[in-house]
């Protein structure tokens, strides 16, 4: 049954997050922390010399909160962090569980520690923030 629930959700997340970026999903990675009433999605594709972080719509989010909310009821065994990756036309996801990490004390490091650990020293570029005059 979870295996089945995964095979439905993987493909789901990743035509949404290809939207995202707008085409070839190839590359893609997300970095989601969840927690009670909380949610934070981070879209990044890796572009060879570089990692583009890109915006993405609510759809994605709204997906991604009702996977985690589908989850047990039992706020133990509902993961607090997915890492969700496609690559070669294959998506793959990891989940990291409460008693691993406390996503409820905040620490702006663990995205950075994660991209670090997977792209290693690879430049990581933001959009420029938006003008606000």
């Amino acid at each position: 049954m979870i295996e089945e629930k995964y095979d439905q959700l993987g493909p789901a997340l990743g035509e949404l997050a290809a939207d995202g970026i707008g085409g070839d999903p190839n590359g893609i990675y997300l970095y989601v922390e969840v927690g009670d009433r909380w949610i934070s999605v981070n879209l990044f594709r890796d572009e060879g010399d570089v990692i583009r972080y890109y915006s993405h719509d609510d759809e994605l989010s709204e997906l991604i909160w009702q996977a985690w909310e589908a989850e047990s009821l039992d706020s133990k065994k509902r993961w607090a962090v997915m890492e969700y990756e496609i690559r070669d036309g294959k998506f793959d996801a990891q989940f990291i569980y409460p008693d691993q990490v406390d996503v409820e004390s905040y620490d702006v490091d663990r995205r950075a520690i994660a991209l670090r650990k997977r792209f290693g020293d690879k430049p990581i570029i933001y959009p420029p923030m938006p003008n606000l005059d």
